[in-house]
């Protein structure tokens, strides 16, 4: 039997700085409804300098990536995304 959660937000967001790396910025934490944890997100810099979020990953016998979670669709993507880089430019400009 599956239950519906009606509201999942983010109720915390920790954030890990990555020192001398020029794309990896970060590794992030970030808690659910104060009752379930997804760790090992990544702040990336690509090489225009925009930032982005990297789910977490696993690599598989032949080397692939594979996310371990991820949103399921576009607008839970922009908004995991929005809060966790609001959180690391804070860190980042001591806010």
């Amino acid at each position: 039997m599956y239950t519906s959660l009606v509201s999942v937000e983010i109720t915390e967001v920790k954030v890990f700085p990555v020192a001398d790396n020029e794309q990896l910025k970060a590794f992030v934490r970030i808690t659910l409804s104060d009752a379930f944890v997804i760790r090992d997100l990544k702040v990336i810099r690509n090489a225009d300098g925009d930032f982005f979020v990297a789910m977490p990953t696993r690599k598989d016998k032949r080397g692939i990536h594979h996310d371990i979670a991820h949103p399921i669709n576009p607008e839970t993507r922009e908004r995991i995304e929005k809060i966790i880089l609001g959180a690391y430019f804070a860190f980042v400009n001591g806010s």
